[in-house]
């Protein structure tokens, strides 16, 4: 039983979202840019567009727009994963999906940690995309166990953020003082270090082999390689992007843009090209450089059913094959236009989506529903027809391989891919975790379950009070 003295999970992960940001505003001064574009953009929206305010004040989703933002780290070996899984779990996160990268060119497997249910998701949705280095992919022996030598001789988090996990699993929570402090020693795990912990010798064979293999492998400790906030119009930041100085990526991951978003879409500004220092072998360090660090935006649609993902998965896939978007951007406009063509096949409004059932919808009940009397069934198409309940898009709370992958891609390089068999292993991936992630297409069908029970009871719950 948590003591009421403790600090709510939530609210510790909503200071370590805030002190994230401002740290990587300091780090990353366009992130800051970003941040305003994206500001603009959703007071725009929601000045514009009534229905969709309205949608999000009924899933208590209006409020949370402006925090939200997303991370992403990469981590070496699965003791660091371990150990991740327990410090995010005290800030009330959990892990959501597998994602196996390899078969889009990058040497990782990753999940996300981020808030499960709909009351500590409105309270703050901060989420980080949690990526596990495969150094079985490696295929240079020699230099696989380098890596792994050096790899296992870092230690990525303090004895004081240790301790303070340790401590919270133990009472089952963190006072006012220690929350604080358990931030401010996790937020150093997050840090960007410019001293390397391996030669520039080495750093250029990682490099060679993959350049997210050398990020991972280089440095004291995982540093957030991009923070992401959340846009209602991610074609209008996208366009404005180069009007404050900033260059985006040439194309938008993921779906093309529809008047009912599905799943997500992301796109980003350049990788950074920072200066870092190599020590050699007398002790002397040497100045070189590093391109890793960027700053992303997202625009969240509908989370769609394993039908609705297998739809979207195909047409994504037929529009690859049409036209591979590339990292310089030469074939932008094709690609567009292919993505375009072929999603033409995907409904395009909710009523649409929901009846093919392709998509998860939250139900409740009308304000006609809320005063309803007489006999009722429990029937939702016929609750639905009679204006008793209302549907409303579940909003995707995860993550796309392939998009993530392209967001990669673009800051590494078209010469970082490579041509990785796709070896998807969750169940090596759950074994350095520590734990089982959740299914994403079980959880989604759960709230939407839960929402079409509630409104059946508060429709039972009227009909015995008459």
């Amino acid at each position: 039983m948590r003591d009421a003295g403790f600090v709510s999970r939530d609210d510790i992960r909503a200071d370590f979202s805030a002190a994230m940001s401002a740290m990587y505003k300091v780090e990353v001064p366009a992130y800051g840019m970003l941040m305003e574009l994206v500001a603009e953009a959703n007071a725009e929206v929601l000045a514009g567009d009534p229905e969709l305010r309205t949608s999000l004040e009924a899933t208590d989703s209006l409020d949370r727009i402006s925090q939200e933002r997303h991370g992403a780290i990469r981590l070496g070996t699965p003791a660091e994963l371990s150990m991740m899984r327990r410090v995010f779990a005290v800030m009330g996160m959990y892990p959501v999906g597998y994602y196996d990268l390899s078969a889009a060119g990058v040497p990782v497997h990753a999940t996300a940690f981020r808030p499960v249910d709909a009351r500590t998701l409105s309270r703050n949705p901060f989420r980080v995309f949690t990526s596990l280095l495969r150094l079985d992919l490696i295929g240079d022996e020699t230099l696989r166990a380098e890596a792994q030598q050096v790899l296992a001789a870092r230690r990525i988090f303090s004895d004081g953020a240790i301790a303070l996990t340790e401590k919270a699993e133990r009472q089952g929570g963190l006072d006012r003082r220690d929350a604080d402090r358990f931030v401010d020693e996790i937020l150093e795990t997050f840090r960007w270090h410019d001293r390397a912990c391996v030669s520039a010798d080495m750093y250029q064979r990682l490099h060679r082999q993959h350049r997210l293999v050398a990020d991972v492998v280089s440095f004291k400790g995982p540093h957030i390689n991009h923070l992401t906030p959340r846009t209602l119009d991610i074609d209008a930041v996208q366009a404005r992007m180069p009007l404050r100085g900033i260059e985006p990526k040439a194309v938008v991951e993921g779906p093309p843009t529809r008047r009912c978003p599905v799943l997500l879409r992301q796109t980003s500004f350049k990788a950074l090209e920072e200066p870092v220092s190599f020590q050699s072998d007398d002790g002397a360090w040497t100045t070189g450089s590093h391109t890793a660090r960027f700053g992303e935006i997202e625009q969240r649609g509908i989370a769609l059913t394993p039908k609705g993902r297998a739809l979207y998965d195909r047409l994504l896939d037929e529009a690859r094959k049409i036209a591979t978007p590339s990292a310089d951007g030469s074939n932008a406009a094709d690609y567009g236009a292919a993505l375009a063509g072929r999603f033409k096949s995907f409904p395009d409004s909710w009523e649409e989506i929901r009846a093919a059932g392709l998509g998860y919808f939250t139900y409740s009940l009308t304000e006609l529903g809320r005063t309803a009397r007489g006999g009722r069934d429990d029937d939702v198409e016929r609750l639905l027809a009679e204006g008793l309940l209302r549907f409303d898009p579940i909003v995707y709370e995860d993550f796309l391989p392939v998009s993530a992958a392209g967001i990669f891609q673009s800051n590494l390089g078209d010469e970082a891919t490579e041509a990785f068999a796709a070896s998807p292993n969750q169940q090596v991936f759950e074994a350095a975790l520590g734990a089982s992630v959740v299914d994403e297409f079980a959880h989604y069908a759960a709230i939407e379950r839960r929402s079409i029970e509630n409104c059946r009871s508060a429709l039972r719950g009227l009909q015995a009070a008459e």
